[in-house]
């Protein structure tokens, strides 16, 4: 299948006729014709997605990745539908709902892979990695205790929790979202606002030079 951009050469010819989304809100058959049409364009979406990041499940076989694809197109379908006020026409409206296909499929296939896994929700840093030189350890040391240091003086409990699963432990946002009740946006500016306190507190430490836009001194 040839792609251009995130939508499929195919999928663009069967929606040539882009004025199908002013009929979703239609009663009858005019408008269970168009909610079909977007159910089965995001599923083509949430399809070639779950298939591109298959291998982050690599003990689910062929029914469990389409059972995931259909569950994702049905949470975009009303994603689209709740959105639709949005859409300012500056894109084919084809190409504006594949994108909720591709961002759902991802955010299932997150959720299914971090299934066992336990997010901690730790406030503590790890330990040193002690495979490098005793210089390297050194001054390493001395920046990761800084940076322990600011970490326990500026960030809020919840921020610092928040700062260590996002970007020390690598827990997806839309997984640490849903453990955590609450959403992506909420969490990004949590991490926003905890990146500017700990940059504040690094430059006056000496850490961090302020006139390098942060740098590392």
């Amino acid at each position: 299948m040839t792609i251009v951009g995130d939508l499929p050469v195919s999928v663009g010819d069967e929606m040539r006729e882009d004025n199908w989304h002013h009929h979703l809100g239609a009663g009858g058959s005019v408008g269970l014709d168009a909610q079909r049409q977007l159910h089965e364009l995001l599923l083509k979406a949430t399809r070639l997605q779950v298939w591109r990041l298959r291998h982050q499940l690599p003990g689910a076989g062929t029914t469990d990745l389409d059972d995931l694809a259909q569950q994702a197109a049905d949470d975009a379908h009303l994603a689209v539908l709740r959105k639709i006020g949005t859409f300012e026409g500056r894109s084919r409206f084809s190409t504006w709902v594949y994108k909720f296909g591709i961002l759902h499929a991802g955010v299932a296939i997150r959720r299914q892979a971090w299934r066992h896994h336990e997010v901690t929700l730790s406030e503590t840093l790890p330990l040193i990695d002690g495979q490098h030189s005793p210089a390297s350890i050194a001054e390493g040391g001395d920046l990761r205790q800084a940076v322990q240091e600011a970490i326990a003086s500026t960030l809020t409990s919840h921020q610092r929790q928040v700062v260590t699963a996002l970007l020390i432990d690598d827990v997806p946002i839309d997984v640490l979202a849903e453990r955590m009740g609450t959403t992506r946006n909420a969490l990004y500016k949590n991490v926003h606002d905890a990146r500017k306190r700990l940059r504040e507190a690094l430059i006056a430490s000496g850490h961090l030079d302020a006139r390098s836009g942060g740098t590392p001194s």
